[in-house]
């Protein structure tokens, strides 16, 4: 075996710890919460079937690897609730630590790439990186939408918050945000989320 495929089989193997981070959101049936993987291929999937309500004309492929690498880092430092105020003062410095680690882990071509590519979704700046940002947050509020605002409640996280939290989906989407919002409208009027 070559060098770079050993190299890059190792990398695929260090990865499958995705699977043992998990979050916040609950899958739709609410037996237990989904972990890193399982968000990250429903994210990948999402952009694929929702690509037509982006902004702007996007790079599906690249759209999909962004979904496919954007939680890597979460392997080193762990998943930072997005209502988590203390946990998300140093979340940009945990992550880019793990970034470095990680995407170092490969031939170091596809290691620049593969951290080039986490880089730029972080920041939101290009076409891809803001869809990509809108459906990495839709995706876990549709699955507080469908499971009555379960993990919401637990938190005590408000319409106002989510709102405020969830604003950055507009900036990839407005079809998706405009949606989001009246579906989020629903759950307060229904009581399954609080206003304030």
């Amino acid at each position: 075996m070559s060098g770079r495929l050993h190299t890059q089989i190792g990398f695929l193997l260090e990865i499958d710890k995705l699977k043992q981070i998990f979050r916040q959101t609950y899958l739709l049936d609410e037996t237990r919460k989904e972990n890193d993987a399982e968000h990250s291929w429903h994210f990948a999937m999402y952009a694929v079937l929702l690509a037509e309500y982006a902004n702007e004309k996007v790079d599906l492929l690249k759209v999909v690897k962004m979904a496919l690498i954007h939680d890597l880092v979460e392997i080193d430092a762990g998943d930072t609730f997005l209502y988590d105020e203390v946990g998300n003062a140093d979340k940009a410095e945990r992550e880019e630590k793990a970034a470095e680690r990680i995407f170092g882990l490969l031939p170091p071509d596809v290691g620049e790439e593969l951290h080039a590519l986490w880089v730029e979704f972080e920041a939101k700046e290009t076409a891809e990186a803001k869809f990509a940002g809108a459906i990495d947050r839709l995706q876990p509020f549709l699955h507080n939408i469908h499971t009555d605002g379960r993990a919401w409640g637990e938190h005590g996280i408000s319409a106002k918050q989510i709102r405020e939290r969830n604003g950055v989906i507009e900036n990839g989407s407005e079809d998706l945000w405009a949606y989001a919002v009246s579906l989020l409208d629903e759950a307060v009027a229904k009581g399954q989320v609080a206003a304030e």
